[in-house]
């Protein structure tokens, strides 16, 4: 069966929205991942009785205080699920374009496999 001409643009439009959300569930991933460990992280520093923690930055451990590093995990968790929630709005988008490209892309093609 040979595809429309007409069709092309819209078989361009769904490999590129393809690629679009594999990039997008890759990164949703890779941020669910990282919340995982901040609140793990979180779940562990308020179990701690002592005031003086310590923070791995890069190969080594740095004093800190329990207030400033439980802040600190606090704000990345909120920046993080900040993103989260951009990047599964654009997922929707990317899913919903991705949805009525193939069904243009079937609308033409039916005609033209009835002749």
């Amino acid at each position: 069966m040979e595809i429309p001409k007409e069709a092309q643009p819209y078989l361009q439009k769904i490999q590129m929205q393809t690629q679009q959300l594999q990039q997008v569930l890759l990164q949703r991933q890779s941020i669910s991942l990282q919340l995982a460990e901040v609140n793990k992280a979180l779940e562990e520093l308020r179990k701690v009785k002592n005031e003086d923690v310590f923070k791995a930055v890069g190969p080594i451990l740095i004093k800190s205080e329990k207030s400033s590093l439980l802040k600190e995990l606090e704000e990345r968790k909120e920046t993080l699920e900040m993103q989260n929630k951009k990047l599964s709005e654009h997922e929707s988008r990317t899913r919903e374009a991705l949805k009525d490209a193939q069904e243009k892309v079937s609308q033409l093609v039916r005609p033209a496999a009835e002749n």
